[in-house]
């Protein structure tokens, strides 16, 4: 399986950021990419006053990918979006899959929202505008278990090790917009452990660069394998890095160091 996290810079023109995520879907395919991640709110990623009108999944947003994910025939992880949410005030943050024909395959709704209240330095409340998902989703991409989560359920290990235990995970996806003053310090930690723990590949693309005044993305985009090992990075700035995932060293890692079968709770 070869897969390819792609870093975008979104900004507040929602066509000319599916234009550029459309052109590092384009550079993934002629890499032979099966498989390409986006990162986390790829359709927008400016002022809530621009904030283009929610849509279902099956609106401009979704119909895009699907019809991107067709024309180059690989599956497309469409990073997340603004989808309708349940009452006029509150959106979902959802992730779509796209197979190689353009079919939806997976959806899936952020769980964990980012509320984070430091007097002074940062305040962000998601939970004001979006409304949290439920439902932990794996979606089988010809043959490979793959485990869908959003930036900050990076946070909660409980999710991924549902997501491998009970999903039967052998990739983790994160699309995702770290903060810069979170993500120089967590970021790759966090993506390590969670490989590590959970005896996964981990597919983390995320947004990168200046966004909107007072948002600054870390970007830093990677695979890592389940020993912990950085297979790709990609540097700052709008880019991709393609990898093979070597289904056997997972096999054999998992039979080696059978971790998750020796775990008492």
């Amino acid at each position: 399986m070869r897969v390819a996290v792609c870093q975008l810079n979104a900004r507040d023109d929602r066509a000319a950021n599916l234009a550029a995520a459309a052109s590092l879907l384009t550079r993934a395919a002629d890499a032979g990419a099966d498989l390409a991640v986006l990162p986390e709110y790829v359709d927008y990623l400016g002022p809530a006053a621009g904030l283009p009108t929610p849509e279902p999944v099956d609106g401009e947003v979704g119909t895009f990918f699907a019809e991107v994910a067709r024309r180059l025939g690989i599956w497309v992880v469409a990073g997340s979006f603004h989808e309708t949410g349940p009452d006029p005030a509150h959106t979902y943050n959802t992730s779509l899959v796209f197979d190689r024909s353009g079919a939806l395959a997976a959806s899936y709704r952020k769980i964990h929202l980012y509320d984070v209240e430091i007097p002074g330095r940062v305040s962000y409340l998601e939970s004001a505008t979006v409304a949290a998902g439920d439902q932990p989703v794996v979606v089988t991409v010809e043959g490979l278990r793959v485990g869908l989560s959003i930036c900050y359920d990076l946070r909660f290990p409980e999710l991924y090790r549902q997501l491998a235990t009970e999903g039967g995970a052998q990739l983790l996806v994160v699309p995702a917009a770290f903060m810069m003053h979170t993500g120089r310090d967590h970021w790759e930690v966090l993506l390590r452990a969670r490989a590590i723990e959970n005896q996964c590949f981990v597919a983390a693309a995320g947004q990168t660069g200046d966004h909107e005044p007072g948002r600054t993305c870390f970007g830093r985009s990677m695979v890592v394998d389940p020993w912990g090992t950085v297979l790709g990075q990609v540097p700052d700035g709008v880019g991709l890095s393609v990898v093979d995932l070597d289904l056997d060293q997972l096999d054999r890692i998992r039979t080696e160091l059978p971790s998750l079968a020796n775990r008492r709770l």
